[in-house]
């Protein structure tokens, strides 16, 4: 290699790296336990680029990788049989991810396990730089209640995640307005009080008065219609919703029992859920909220507003009259079709003249950051 050449490899090299900056490629050893480790576990851990490092004592495995984000890092084995892998830099929020070993796919002992992805397990926790709206404050604390009830609509047990607010049990003559407040796909009624940590939220946002206090109830939207044989369940959580869960709820909290002052929302499937709910019970609730719906948005150049959801969104006047707050939300890194198909859905709105409010989660994309932001964008606006 003669000297021109050595001269031109390195002004590459400067264009790409950049001499005298730090190597894209280089690991920053600043690695700390992540914030939702098992008490007493160094790993995983998680550095200020945003990477992730597992550790886990594997001696007779022949291959271990870390799986996140769709990608599968390598580990790499010590001579104490430990595997150790570090991740790309991860986008801010709470990501699932597994580790698979010799072809299975395991939770990461290290960590507390989350109801996800239609399983219990590992997650990590990046950190966001707004966080601060669900951190832990020295803030008065409402409470996460478990409810057991028997449906039977679905001839089963079932349970309900009910949050109250700060000091419902010391004013007992106070009611309170409520929000229904449903997961996504392959999660259940655990996930917006762990992984959405709703309740940190609506305490904060209460303790700062930038929302009104209220109920939230967190259902398991998966409820199927007793069967036999091998047919495709029927979906009944509509009607269990309706005829049982808020008569329950009413009569066994104290709630503010009429629509003005009842709510319902949820993320992905769950916006989904929602919305079919709410148009076909207008008569119950008055704001809804739908974070990152996915196939209540065609994917078509347009809505046909005479067959969607039955021609429920033909009259806006009406439509404005009955619901106070129509509320859409989702990331602005969702993968297609969420923001061309939000984007139809927003264009029938408007041609149809009905009044809606819209927020885009920055960099975040269909996960629990998005929708701990559109919660708390969105609490803000209930019950005015």
């Amino acid at each position: 290699m003669n000297y021109k050449s050595i001269i031109y490899l390195v002004s590459i090299m400067t264009t790409t790296i950049g001499i005298g900056q730090t190597n894209p490629l280089k690991v920053t050893e600043d690695f700390k336990p992540s914030s939702v480790n098992q008490q007493g576990k160094l790993y995983p851990q998680v550095n200020s680029q945003g990477r992730v490092r597992t550790s886990i004592l594997a001696p007779q495995a022949n291959k271990v990788q870390l799986d996140l984000g769709g990608t599968k890092y390598d580990m790499v084995k010590d001579d104490k049989g430990i595997w150790t892998g570090v991740s790309e830099p991860q986008d801010e929020g709470f990501h699932y991810y597994q580790l698979n070993i010799d072809g299975a796919s395991v939770p990461d002992p290290g960590t507390v396990y989350f109801y996800g992805a239609g399983r219990l397990g590992s997650a990590i926790e990046i950190p966001a730089s707004d966080s601060d709206f669900y951190a832990m404050k020295d803030v008065p604390h409402g409470l996460v209640s478990e409810n057991i009830y028997f449906s039977k609509l679905t001839n089963s047990f079932r349970r309900c995640f009910v949050y109250t607010p700060a000091n419902y049990n010391e004013n007992t003559n106070t009611r309170y307005p409520v929000l229904y407040l449903q997961h996504g796909s392959f999660e259940d009624e655990t996930g917006w009080a762990v992984q959405g940590k709703a309740n940190l939220i609506l305490d904060n946002l209460i303790a700062s008065k930038k929302a009104n206090p209220m109920i939230v109830v967190m259902d398991n939207g998966y409820a199927y219609k007793p069967q036999s044989g091998t047919a495709r369940p029927e979906s009944v959580f509509e009607d269990v919703l309706i005829n049982e869960i808020i008569p329950m709820i009413d009569a066994k909290f104290r709630t503010i029992a009429n629509r003005e002052n009842r709510a319902i929302a949820g993320l992905s499937m769950g916006a989904n859920q929602t919305m079919r709910i709410m148009m076909n019970n207008l008569d119950t609730f008055s704001h809804y909220g739908g974070f990152s719906g996915t196939s209540n948005y065609p994917s078509t150049d347009a809505i046909d507003v005479n067959t969607f959801l039955d021609g429920k969104f033909k009259d806006g006047n009406a439509l404005n009259k009955k619901v106070k707050l129509f509320w859409l939300g989702l990331g602005t890194k969702e993968p297609n079709p969420f923001p061309g198909s939000v984007g139809v859905f927003r264009t029938m709105l408007e041609q149809q003249g009905i009044k809606y409010a819209y927020y885009e989660s920055p960099k975040t994309a269909h996960e629990w950051l998005t929708w701990r932001r559109c919660l708390n964008q969105f609490a803000t606006q209930l019950f005015k």
